[in-house]
């Protein structure tokens, strides 16, 4: 059921009360600190429709309400989305090199942890989503090569093969000329990169050699999460706890075994836009007391990574939001001046 005018403004003033304080929301306090134009008893009234609809919930031991996942999701959906209104970008410096992206992006989630005091998570360019620049096969030992990989956005790939017998170091250099001259420019896992390896042209031993490498031009595993950058883990804790949330230690868990973020971060990855997961509408159990808030960054019309923001359902939406937004546009700024 659509929400009347003045249900709408009731809604706002409770969410936002909520988060400010902290403590349920009474219709006395909004009669007061408010000008609906109406009696207190008829506050009470929107107040119970409110509830009725499922945006609030009325805790027994309090006469006020807060908010529910639900009443958030409405509250974003018709208030924070309509404001656009800037905040100051977390600028990076622009004369770094590529090679140094790494470090801005860690610099990037320090930076949005301390302007929105909860946990930021930062994703590195996934290799697959940029193109090989450089190819190297290394003959660490006799048995064993490593393969590096350099993408376009600076990132370096690195997985070693050992191998049953020594390996002729010719047949590394022929790899290596041979993956350099029909791979640059090329994604990985696609069909450009198996018809590399699946060429007529090869010789049975050049093909049994490339045939062991090829699994590094592979999509990588979904467990590699080498590109997260995480800050303010203490800052997410602290607020749970002060809201009264449980399962820190779950929480705590999952932000060690960084690999259970990509399924969070997938989504966000290809959203035009602001990427919002609210309490329930979070995937994994232990964060359903959360909020997640993200925007991709990339070059180009191609998103590269994530900028986003996990904290307490009560959170400061509107700023979140902002900090989010404009953190990403300065980090797709950033790379489109040093691509």
């Amino acid at each position: 059921m659509p929400l009347t005018a003045r249900q709408e403004q009731v809604l706002r003033a409770v969410i936002e009360e909520y988060i400010a304080g902290g403590l349920p929301v009474g219709s006395r306090l909004l009669s007061e600190r408010f000008h609906f134009g109406v009696a207190a008893s008829t506050i009470r009234n929107d107040l119970a429709e409110l509830e009725d609809m499922g945006m609030l919930a009325h805790p027994h031991t309090s006469a006020g309400r807060v908010p529910t996942d639900a009443g958030y999701r409405h509250y974003v959906d018709s208030v924070v989305a309509e404001r656009r209104e800037g905040t100051p970008a977390i600028m990076l410096e622009r004369d770094r090199a590529a090679s140094e992206i790494d470090d801005a992006l860690r610099e990037t989630a320090e930076a949005l942890s301390r302007v929105t005091e909860l946990l930021a998570v930062v994703s590195a360019p996934a290799v697959t989503t940029s193109s090989l620049r450089h190819i190297e096969i290394l003959v660490l030992q006799p048995r064993l090569v490593m393969v590096v990989l350099i993408t376009t956005s600076g990132q370096v790939s690195k997985r070693v093969f050992p191998f049953g017998e020594a390996v002729d170091e010719g047949l590394a250099d022929f790899a290596r000329v041979y993956l350099n001259e029909r791979l640059m420019g090329a994604q990985l896992g696609t069909r450009r990169v198996a018809a590399v390896f699946e060429s007529a042209d090869l010789r049975p031993r050049e093909r049994a050699f490339l045939d062991a490498l090829r699994p590094a031009f592979e999509t990588p595993d979904a467990g590699d999460v080498e590109g997260l950058h995480l800050d303010g883990t203490s800052r997410l804790l602290d607020n749970l706890s002060r809201a009264g949330v449980g399962h820190l230690n779950e929480v705590l868990q999952m932000l060690e075994e960084r690999y259970h973020l990509l399924e969070l971060l997938a989504g966000a990855l290809h959203e035009d836009g602001i990427y919002l997961r609210i309490g329930h509408e979070m995937p994994s159990p232990s964060l359903q007391e959360c909020s997640f808030v993200a925007s991709p960054y990339g070059v180009a019309n191609r998103s590269l990574g994530t900028v986003s923001v996990i904290g307490p359902t009560r959170m400061d939406y509107p700023g979140v939001i902002a900090a989010v937004r404009a953190t990403a546009d300065d980090l797709s700024s950033y790379l489109e001046d040093i691509w």
